[in-house]
C-alpha cells in the first residue's frame, strides 16, 4: 500500500468537512451522513485517499489534468514566481513578465486571428467578460439594441449568474433568479436522446436551423453572439452531428452575429489539437479558455479575442476586469504546462498513442447489454444507458437514477467516472498509457456489470412508454 501524508483518521476529516465546508453542486445533507471521500495526494492518473486507496481519475479532476498529477516543475515555477513577484494587478496601466509571456505564447497556440487576450480567473469569470464585451461591441459600433446572446439547452457555461444564465441547466436556472433577460436558448444537437426517425445528418441541420428561427424571431439587429461548446462537456459529453457546425457558421456568418467557442473542456489537446475549433472546423470571434491551460494546478480562465473585436474594444474603456486578472503566479504556471504540453509532444501522444486505445477500449463497451450508444471525440466519451438498446429507449423510473448508480459502483471499484442523467462521461488525463487505459476499461465493465445486476434484481430495466 503507498504512504500516506500523515493526518487525521478519516471519520475526524470527514466530521470536520461536514461541519465547516460546503461544496458546490451538492446537497450538503446527504453528504454529511455519508461522508466525502478525502483525497491526499495524487500521480500521474492516479489518486489516493485518506484510507489509502488507489483510484484511476477518469475525469482528470473536473476535465482538466490533462498533463497529469504530480508534476514538479509546475511546483518550483510558482515557487520561483511568489518569491519574485507573487501580485500584482493589471489595472492601472500596469503589466507584468508572466501576463505579457502567456498572452503572446496563447496568441501563438490560438488559430486564425485570435491574437488578443482578456485574462480572468475561471471559465465562468470569462463567459461573464464575454458577455459584456459583445455587448459593448455592437454599443461601440453604434449597434446598442444587439443585446441578446444566444445559447442552447443543457450546455453549461459556468455557474455564475451570467456564466449561468449562458448555459442551459434547467436545474442551475431554477435556483437564483436565472436565466438573467437577454439569453435565448435554443435545443441541444443530441440526436441519441432527441433525435426521433431522423438520420443523425438530418438531426444536425435541424438543430442548426433553430439558431436561424431564433435570430428571425427576435431580430437581427437585436442578437449580439451565439455562445456555444464545440463539444457539450457537463451536459454529457454531447459530440454533435457533422452537420450541425458547419450550419451554426453559415448562419453565424450571413447575420454578422459574433460567435463564441467555450473551449474550457475542449481547449489545450483534449480533442486532438490545440483547440477543439480546429477539430471541428469552427471560426470563432471569440473562444473562452480554463482547465487545460494550466492543466488544474492553478486557477485561470481568459477570454481570446479575434483582431477586429479587440481593437472595438480597445477604441475607449472597458470598464470590466477582475483583481486576478492575469495574476503573476496563475500566468506562470500556465505557461510552463504549455511548454510541457508543447516540448514534450503531448498532442502527438494523444493523436498516436492515448487515442486509438481509447477509442478501441470505450467502443468495446458497447456490446455490454446495458450500453446503447459510445461516443468519443479526441480524449472526451460518452456512453448512454438505456433498458432496450434497439430503439434508443429511455428508463421509465426518474431521469438519472440508473446512471447514479453505475457512478457509485464506478467508485466502489475505485474509478472515477461521471455521470450526466443516465450518460456516463469520461475524460482521462491526456498522458494516459494504452496499459492504465485497459485498466479503466475493465473497471468501467466491472461498474457496468454490478449497475446491470443491480437494475435486473430491483426490476428497473423497464423502458418509458
Amino acid at each position: 500500500m503507498p504512504a500516506i501524508t500523515n493526518h487525521l483518521p478519516t471519520s475526524e476529516l470527514q466530521a470536520l468537512d461536514a461541519a465547516h465546508h460546503m461544496h458546490p453542486f451538492t446537497a450538503g445533507g446527504e453528504l454529511a451522513a455519508k461522508g466525502a471521500r478525502v483525497i491526499t495526494r495524487a500521480k500521474d492518473v492516479f489518486l489516493y485517499d485518506s484510507d489509502g486507496n488507489e483510484i484511476l481519475d477518469g475525469m482528470a479532476g473536473l476535465w482538466c489534468v490533462n498533463i497529469g498529477y504530480g508534476r514538479s516543475e509546475l511546483a518550483d515555477v510558482a515557487a520561483r514566481q511568489m518569491r519574485e513577484l507573487p501580485y500584482y494587478n493589471t489595472f492601472f496601466q500596469t503589466t507584468h513578465v508572466p501576463a505579457i509571456a502567456l498572452a503572446q505564447k496563447i496568441a501563438e497556440l490560438a488559430p486564425g486571428d485570435l491574437n488578443h487576450v482578456f485574462f480572468a480567473g475561471s471559465g465562468s469569470e470569462a463567459n461573464d467578460t464575454n458577455l459584456r464585451m459583445v455587448r459593448t461591441y455592437w454599443a461601440l459600433k453604434g449597434k446598442p439594441d444587439k443585446q441578446i446572446v444566444i445559447s442552447r439547452k443543457n450546455a453549461y457555461h459556468g455557474s455564475s449568474v451570467g456564466s449561468g444564465s449562458l448555459g442551459g441547466m434547467t436545474a442551475m436556472h431554477a435556483q437564483g433568479g436565472m436565466p438573467i433577460p437577454g439569453i435565448v436558448h435554443i435545443d441541444q444537437p443530441n440526436w441519441w436522446a432527441e433525435g426521433g426517425d431522423m438520420t443523425p445528418e438530418e438531426f444536425g441541420v435541424s438543430r442548426a436551423k433553430q439558431l436561424e428561427v431564433a435570430i428571425l424571431e427576435h431580430g437581427e439587429d437585436n442578437i449580439a453572439a451565439f455562445i456555444a461548446e464545440p463539444i457539450q462537456g457537463a451536459g454529457g459529453v454531447i459530440i454533435p452531428p457533422e452537420t450541425y457546425w458547419p450550419e451554426i457558421q453559415r448562419i453565424c456568418d450571413k447575420y454578422e452575429i459574433l460567435l463564441i467557442a467555450d473551449e474550457v473542456i475542449c481547449g489545450f489537446g483534449r480533442t486532438g489539437n490545440w483547440f477543439g475549433s480546429q477539430t471541428l472546423g469552427i471560426k470563432p470571434h471569440i473562444m473562452t479558455i480554463a482547465k487545460g491551460l494550466s492543466s488544474g494546478y492553478q486557477p485561470i480562465g481568459g477570454s481570446i479575442i479575434c483582431d477586429e473585436v479587440a481593437e472595438v474594444i480597445g477604441s475607449g474603456e472597458f470598464n470590466h476586469g477582475y483583481t486576478y486578472s492575469g495574476h503573476p503566479v496563475a500566468a506562470a504556471v500556465a505557461l510552463e504546462n504549455l511548454r510541457i504540453l508543447e516540448e514534450e509532444n503531448v498532442l502527438d501522444h494523444v493523436r498516436n498513442v492515448a487515442m486509438p486505445a481509447l477509442h478501441e477500449m470505450w467502443h468495446g463497451l458497447a456490446d455490454h447489454p446495458l450500453v446503447g450508444e459510445t461516443t468519443i471525440t479526441g480524449m472526451m466519451g460518452s456512453l448512454a444507458l438505456t433498458p432496450h438498446k434497439d430503439n434508443r429507449a429511455k428508463f421509465a423510473m426518474e431521469a438519472g437514477t440508473a446512471g447514479f448508480m453505475c457512478r457509485e459502483r464506478c467508485f466502489a471499484n475505485n474509478l472515477v467516472m461521471r455521470h450526466v442523467y443516465d450518460r456516463m462521461v469520461i475524460s482521462p488525463p491526456l498522458i494516459i498509457t494504452p496499459d492504465e487505459i485497459a485498466e479503466l476499461g475493465r473497471r468501467a465493465r466491472m461498474a457496468l456489470d454490478e449497475c446491470y445486476a443491480q437494475l435486473k434484481d430491483g426490476d428497473m430495466l423497464t423502458p418509458a412508454a
